[in-house]
């Protein structure tokens, strides 16, 4: 038992840090979870728990640093709430292999987009909120959070991508504004974790405290050091999400 939870507390505080910089936290968390033996359902809602305190860390030191756009995500935190919702009660229905073939291309899209455009996300480029952005917004919001309640991986890529690519911001405005959404989507998808018993609690809290941690750091990390530390871990993860998608497929 000492040995399972020292493994969730370096690997909870490892992925925290790295979701926290750039997202793909999940492709640690919940691998270090099932490897102790945790059945996969008590791994998801322990790893959302978990997760979730440390998304609302990472939003509450990008707030205090003045790094997230609050006149665009009050917006879109409904939004990805109703999203994340539906996404987790669609995914007791539908079968998730369609999606992920889908999102296997669109990561690696992504990846290798950020890669090719080497000034994309460097500089904040946003100037003011126009009404139509405004409204693809929202939709991506609500995507995004039927896709983390159904599925997951990659979450954090893909809104981060969203603030850069649709509104102009850098790597750490962007991480900053999705770290707020990626809470509001993990805390929906726990309440419905919680509500039907899915939370290993013997596990998931000192790999919580672990991941407040983790998350602490990166954070700072991402707003001290910037876009130049940001985009590489951001590409890395990306492709590693790929990766692991495609292991799967295979």
């Amino acid at each position: 038992m000492w040995l399972n939870l020292l493994i969730v507390i370096i690997l909870g505080f490892l992925a925290a840090a790295v979701d926290a910089i750039a997202g793909g936290g999940g492709l640690i968390s919940l691998p270090a979870l099932l490897l102790i033996g945790v059945p996969p359902q008590l791994a998801l809602g322990t790893n959302k728990f978990a997760a979730s305190m440390a998304s609302l860390n990472s939003s509450i030191t990008f707030a205090r640093s003045g790094k997230v756009h609050f006149p665009l995500v009050k917006w879109q935190i409904p939004f990805t709430f109703i999203g994340a919702l539906l996404g987790v009660w669609a995914v007791l229905s539908v079968s998730s292999q369609f999606l992920n073939k889908v999102v296997l291309i669109l990561i690696l899209i992504v990846g290798i987009y950020t890669i090719l455009h080497k000034n994309l996300g460097m500089e904040n480029r946003f100037e003011q909120l126009v009404p139509s952005k405004l409204r693809a917004g929202c939709c991506f919001a609500l995507a995004l959070g039927f896709y983390d309640g159904f599925f997951g991986p990659g979450t954090g890529s893909f809104l981060i991508f969203s603030f850069i690519a649709l509104f102009g911001f850098d790597f750490v405005s962007a991480s900053a504004n999705s770290k707020v959404l990626n809470f509001v989507s993990n805390f929906a998808s726990l309440i419905l974790f919680a509500w039907n018993g899915k939370i290993l609690f013997l596990y998931g809290i000192p790999m919580a405290l672990a991941m407040i941690l983790g998350s602490f750091l990166g954070t700072k990390l991402a707003i001290r050091r910037g876009a130049a530390l940001v985009k590489p871990i951001f590409i890395t993860m990306s492709l590693l999400v790929a990766f692991k998608l495609i292991y799967q497929y295979i």
